[in-house]
């Protein structure tokens, strides 16, 4: 395999565009940011890998070779991939395995959001084709008909480890929303910076026990774009870049019932070790990770996935800080889904691109010390049925 670099890093900010912009005006955006950003041309594309969740949100079936024909690409190879909430860390994937086997020596990754156009502009509400996505993302036989949703499915496997090990608590989870949002306030792409306490997040309205308004993230609308190359590409553009040297994926049962144990992210956990062992590193390697905290619990439980820590001890560690910006091992330092919202075909995009700022010290004010490594998690899917972990290194 060759080594895979990143050469660019282009984001919209994540937020609600209504009527301002359409996916293929964000799609654009991003990608322009990108290529500046490599400085490199769109004629060096070589293919495109995009990641969309859903076109019923984008009111558009095949969204994705309508954004390739406006970005200037037509006859050139791409693919698009949707896997849930893992989209854009599935399309960072697939767009890895095209240069490391030596398909290609440029891609472009591009994940992308807009759901509003599902949405009623006077009243904000959604639309009938926004409530039936949301209830055919689980399976129609036997889990959506008893309430099943993303809220629920994350909190199965959440009162699973409360069950087993007593964590996490309500305040350890609300310190995951405080720290998060607090993040944010340093990344001007971020939908909600914020200032909270414990108690504003545990005083919010519930959602579903045992998840507060503020243990959740925000749906969102944007794009993230990376450029991926051969490092011997990226040598001779002569710019700053960031190395991929390991990814991991797994795919877990999606009916949580089955599994044999709901305590613990097993997908995560699977795919973690896979991208350490193709890194050749441990969890102890690691100066920083972006996490996919869709919920609070999640991030909590990841810590345990990825090793950061023993089984149980997940909420222990975000008590004693060992995850804020001053922590040994910063988590979410972008502010994650939490801080930044999630717009659900970008948000792994954004989260690999994260990482590679930080390895090449351009983060501005959320750059995390001495960040030489880091890893990203991207899942989706009822109760974390897909992963995958992206190991992202300096040269």
């Amino acid at each position: 395999m060759r080594r895979v670099a990143i050469i660019g890093v282009g984001n919209t900010q994540f937020r609600a565009r209504w009527i301002e912009k359409t996916y293929i005006d964000l799609a654009w955006d991003a990608a322009e940011a990108a290529l500046v950003d490599a400085g490199i041309g769109i004629g060096d594309v070589q293919s495109a890998v995009y990641g969309i969740y859903n076109e019923m949100f984008e009111r558009q079936f095949m969204p994705d070779i309508y954004v390739h024909g406006a970005l200037g690409l037509a006859l050139k190879p791409s693919t698009r991939v949707a896997t849930g909430g893992a989209t854009g860390g599935a399309a960072v994937r697939a767009g890895w395995c095209e240069v490391a086997s030596g398909l290609h020596d440029v891609v472009m990754v591009l994940g992308v959001e807009k759901c509003t156009d599902c949405f009623d502009y006077k009243s904000q509400n959604p639309t009938p084709e926004v409530l039936k996505t949301i209830a055919y993302s689980g399976d129609m036989n036997f889990e959506t008909p008893l309430g099943l949703t993303p809220a629920t499915s994350y909190a199965l496997p959440t009162m699973a480890h409360i069950a087993r090990w007593g964590t996490p608590t309500p305040p350890q989870m609300a310190l995951v929303s405080v720290k998060n949002h607090a993040n944010a306030q340093n990344n001007p792409l971020a939908q909600s910076p914020k200032l909270l306490t414990v108690e504003d997040v545990l005083a919010s309205r519930p959602i579903c026990d045992p998840f507060r308004f503020y243990d959740n993230c925000l749906y969102s609308e944007g794009a993230s774009c990376l450029l991926l190359a051969s490092e011997d590409f990226a040598k001779r553009n002569g710019r700053p870049y960031a190395l991929v040297t390991g990814i991991g994926g797994a795919t877990d049962d999606p009916q949580p019932g089955i599994r044999p144990d709901l305590s613990e992210l097993t997908s995560s956990r699977i795919a973690g070790e896979r991208a350490y062992r193709m890194a050749g590193i441990g969890p102890r390697d690691l100066d920083f990770a972006e996490l996919h905290d869709a919920f609070t619990a999640a991030e909590i439980m990841s810590y345990e996935a990825f090793g950061f820590c023993d089984p149980g001890e997940g909420g222990r560690l975000i008590e004693d800080g060992v995850t804020t910006m001053k922590g040994r091992l910063p988590c979410n330092a972008s502010g994650g889904l939490i801080g930044c919202g999630h717009a659900v075909g970008a948000t792994g995009v954004m989260q690999v691109g994260e990482a590679a700022l930080q390895v090449m010290w351009r983060a501005g004010k959320r750059q995390v010390d001495g960040a030489r490594r880091g890893l990203v998690q991207s899942i989706g899917g009822p109760a974390t049925t897909w992963t995958f972990a992206i190991i992202v290194e300096a040269p």
